[in-house]
């Protein structure tokens, strides 16, 4: 396995110079990139692909793979959206990924399928969501880039099982499942998930999670919270699964290096325990 940090482990003003400057430093295999809104360092919604391959490069220069990509602009115009237009515009969003995904051959972008509200209710957010990522594969087919659907807290497929069926009903080998470890700890278990999810699992976030507490702000640094982290290794490696293992944290306020020293110790020691 390879050990992986996500940009947004570092405050947002950090440069793309720096984020791959640290994260060599601290030892880490690969970064994960984000699609940022109009504006934002790095990659953004108005990133051409030309842009893309530029940033690739950087990346190599620092001995980097970059090998997925993440985005928060779904939680603004999710798939599971009442309005027409809104879904729409999540459709672009995901093809934006995919387009400068395929032009720094990367192999998977993580995707939010919807949320789960008030006024969106949990069939509407399923039937919803998986008609607009059908619409979405053909262009994820014909660049060989899957959408790792992620299990966030977002009211919605809250079991493996259900994970596992949602993917299935899409029935393409190009969406999967980009599983976060921390997230399911509140009302499950990791190490079932992934003996579960099995060979849908395209991509892995680690962050911990703190039960006691129970609310989002439960979430710690790797190896301070409830993770059973040698069962989820265990796991892992009887899945065979060998990529990046990629922690989604929060950046340190003091120094954003030490997050990157820190982090990349303790997913060390996460792959070596099972």
């Amino acid at each position: 396995m390879l050990k992986g940090i996500n940009q947004w482990c570092y405050p947002e003003e950090t440069t793309l110079e720096q984020v791959f400057e640290y994260s060599k430093e601290a030892g880490f295999d690969t970064v994960e990139l984000n699609v940022n809104p109009s504006g934002g360092i790095g990659l953004t919604i108005d990133s051409s692909p030309e842009d893309a391959k530029s940033i690739k490069q950087m990346a190599e220069e620092y001995g980097l793979s970059i090998q997925s990509l993440s985005t928060s602009l779904l939680w603004q115009v999710p798939l599971s959206s009442s309005d027409e237009a809104t879904r729409a515009q999540g459709r672009k969003v995901i093809e934006k990924q995919i387009e400068l995904a395929a032009a720094m051959d990367i192999d998977t972008v993580l995707v939010v399928p919807g949320a789960v509200s008030e006024d969106v209710s949990y069939d509407q957010c399923y039937q919803r969501s998986q008609e607009e990522l059908k619409k979405v594969l053909p262009v994820a087919e014909k660049h060989q880039v899957h959408i790792g659907i992620e299990n966030v807290w977002n009211k919605f497929l809250l079991s493996p099982l259900e994970m596992a069926r949602y993917i299935d009903e899409l029935d393409s080998d190009y969406v999967g499942a980009y599983f976060d470890i921390g997230n399911v700890l509140q009302f499950g278990y990791p190490e079932q998930w992934i003996r579960i999810l099995g060979s849908r699992i395209r991509k892995v976030h680690v962050k911990d999670f703190n039960t006691a507490v129970g609310n989002i702000t439960g979430f710690v640094n790797l190896l301070a919270g409830d993770v059973n982290w040698k069962e989820v290794s265990k796991a892992l490696k009887e899945l065979g699964y060998d990529g990046p293992v990629t922690a989604e944290l929060s950046a340190y306020k003091l120094d954003p290096k030490a997050l990157a020293i820190d982090t990349a110790r303790h997913i060390e020691l996460i792959i070596n325990a099972g």
